[in-house]
């Protein structure tokens, strides 16, 4: 029986690049499981690789066929901002492995929907003053800037990361991500000693 490795931590704490890194370790093997979001699209994102994108529109049609896992809502500078996952084909977890990336409300979701088993949470932590720093510097590179929804999310995630919420879901391993590299060897050894 295959496994959801779930990528979850504040943002700006690395995810993104250490979600690339494990799903290009050859030897790990893991599989994409890729969400869907209505929010627009960043500078160099391409749909169907970090998100399949989509309108509310497509969203609505997706709940009304009852495909979607798991759903969460982000009221924006620039409105509501969908993210979630959907029943369409790309799970099989009696054949593969996979790496999820997301929030602990969607881990909590998807761990509901797959069975407590079948999910293994990796959560990744940045000290918050480094995170602030990065989040800025990687708004700065966007062709037009949402400082406002930069700044709104770094100060959300204080709530929907509190310790109470890790707590509760069952999280307890942690990793620390001062050194990239460092982090990453340690999430591949975790997911390797995982499946033994």
């Amino acid at each position: 029986m295959g496994k959801i490795f779930f990528l979850a931590g504040k943002s700006s704490s690395g995810k993104d690049t250490i979600y690339r890194s494990l799903l290009e370790c050859e030897s790990l093997g893991l599989n994409k499981l890729i969400p869907y979001t209505t929010r627009p699209i960043r500078a160099g994102e391409m749909n169907g690789r970090e998100y399949f994108f989509t309108e509310e529109a497509g969203l609505e049609k997706l709940r009304e066929s009852g495909r979607v896992i798991e759903e969460r809502v982000y009221h924006t500078y620039h409105g509501p901002w969908y993210y979630f996952t959907v029943d369409d084909g790309q799970l099989d977890l009696a054949k593969r492995d996979y790496l999820m990336i997301g929030t602990l409300e969607s881990f909590l979701a998807i761990r509901k929907y797959v069975g407590g088993g079948s999910i293994v949470p990796l959560y990744i932590e940045v000290d918050d003053g480094e995170r602030l720093q990065r989040a800025l510097d990687r708004e700065r590179k966007q062709e037009k800037p949402k400082y406002e929804e930069m700044c709104r999310r770094f100060l959300a995630d204080c709530e929907d990361f509190s310790e109470e919420k890790i707590a509760e879901a069952g999280i307890e391993k942690r990793f620390q991500n001062n050194s990239l590299e460092v982090c990453l060897e340690e999430v591949k050894d975790y997911i390797r000693q995982t499946r033994d």
